[in-house]
């Protein structure tokens, strides 16, 4: 692989092909969750840590995205449970109480379903609100490196993994480490995650809409509120949601 942008352009270039086409079978099966629980009433809660909260962003509250969204975040801990800023840090990540203080922040009901995404799947707070997730019954769909995953120790006590406790596992191609060109004197440089990830959210979310148009129904989907009319949509699709969808953090 040749260090450059061409380069870093044509791996990117492989692994979107790779992951894109290899997991028709799992976007499908994440979709189908999803139908059921909009079905039902629920919500899809999303969640990522890291630079994982960016698939989290992928899913909630965005243009051409369904509006029963909603995204946790690590400084919810802050903007909802008054913890002081301070807490905040690379390594909150790993504090399984973090999970527990999550959940019960989070506007959850019964029929939500819960996508997670972690690149190594081993924090302990991921692991921990994963488990959380399944205790109570929710359907859980997880983005997660199959490679790097498997190649550290959980740091979860029960020694499980994201991928261990989910009811759909999609592999985002990342290689160990995430970066995908060599550099010289050790390491490496060009991340792949965010990329792939973004792109299978917006593949269930396709997948979730197609189904639903299939069957008759109307997808509630979110305009871009800089186009004329698209806050007066959103709006009036977001008041069918109210106090279970959070948009604004």
């Amino acid at each position: 692989m040749i260090l450059s942008a061409d380069g870093y352009l044509k791996v990117v270039t492989e692994t979107i092909d790779r992951v894109a086409s290899g997991q028709r079978s799992e976007v499908g099966r994440a979709a189908e969750l999803i139908v059921s629980a909009l079905r039902a009433g629920g919500v899809v809660q999303a969640f990522g840590t890291g630079h994982s909260e960016a698939l989290a962003m992928e899913i909630a509250g965005r243009a051409g995205g369904l509006v029963p969204t909603n995204r946790i975040a690590l400084r919810d801990l802050v903007l909802r449970g008054g913890e002081p800023a301070s807490i905040l840090g690379p390594f909150l990540e790993r504090d399984l109480t973090v999970a527990h203080k999550l959940y019960a922040l989070a506007p959850i009901e019964p029929a939500d379903v819960f996508v997670l995404a972690s690149n190594s799947g081993v924090n302990g707070a991921m692991v921990e609100f994963a488990t959380l997730v399944k205790e109570r019954g929710h359907g859980l769909i997880a983005i997660t490196s199959r490679e790097h995953s498997e190649r550290v120790e959980s740091r979860h006590p029960s020694g499980r993994k994201l991928a261990d406790l989910a009811d759909v596992v999609l592999d985002n191609g990342a290689p160990y480490g995430d970066a995908t060109l060599p550099l010289p004197g050790g390491g490496a440089v060009g991340a792949v995650s965010s990329i792939t990830a973004a792109l299978l959210a917006q593949q269930i979310v396709v997948e979730v809409v197609r189904r639903m148009i299939e069957a008759g129904e109307r997808p509630p989907v979110y305009l871009s509120a800089n186009i004329p009319g698209g806050d007066a949509h959103n709006t009036d699709l977001e008041a069918r949601y109210a106090g279970r969808i959070r948009r604004g953090s």
